[in-house]
């Protein structure tokens, strides 16, 4: 039967879980000290990218070459991102201490969830992708979150009810420790693959 054989869609599908299991333990291994999170998001972004084309190759050692190249990049995006992260975290929880919260402590943490998604959204796969500085990666992210706006937001609709199927039950989240950020990972990268091909055909619409 096609089902079982190697080509058949039961054999690709336990093959690519397998990878993902793979790809999601090299990003937790290699995040452990929290300075590297960043470079190790890029090399994993490299590798879904390639997913996406089903390029990927084999996944550690592409994994491992992509870190060491994106050590300098990835780890002040990497902060960039924990800290942005932080910021919003503390305007949540100003908000949710407060017996009667001003409305514009309401407003300034959904104008930072909106600027901070829009800003780091697609730098990562940016800097799995091409060469650039980090304030340029920054800047195209931003951009082409706006070109795409459409696409951004079902793009972020789509990753929150990952989210919420991952953290369904007891089950689920095991499964989310297993291939969760991956996951999160491989679908940016099929979304923003279109985007990319978009902006190659016309290079000069990106900073560099």
């Amino acid at each position: 039967m096609k089902l079982f054989r190697v080509d058949g869609p039961l054999y690709q599908f336990f093959s690519r879980f397998w990878d993902m299991i793979k790809l999601n333990f090299l990003w937790l291994l290699c995040s452990l000290p929290i300075v590297t999170i960043g470079a190790s998001t890029v090399a994993a972004y490299t590798i879904t990218l390639k997913m996406v084309d089903e390029q990927e190759g084999y996944i550690a050692k592409s994994f491992f070459k992509a870190f060491r190249a994106n050590l300098k990049q990835g780890i002040p995006l990497g902060l960039l991102t924990l800290l942005a992260t932080y910021i919003v975290y503390l305007d949540i929880q100003i908000f949710m201490a407060l017996e009667n919260p001003p409305v514009y402590i309401l407003v300034m943490t959904i104008v930072s969830i909106f600027v901070f998604t829009l800003g780091l959204i697609y730098a990562f796969p940016l800097s799995a992708r091409y060469e650039n500085t980090l304030i340029n990666t920054l800047k195209n992210s931003w951009e082409i979150s706006l070109r795409y706006f459409g696409r951004t937001v079902i793009l972020v609709l789509v990753l929150a009810v990952e989210f919420v199927i991952f953290f369904f039950n007891h089950f689920t989240i095991a499964m989310f420790v297993l291939i969760g950020p991956a996951c999160f990972m491989l679908t940016i990268s099929g979304m923003v693959m279109y985007m990319f091909r978009q902006i190659e055909k016309d290079p000069d619409s990106v900073r560099r």
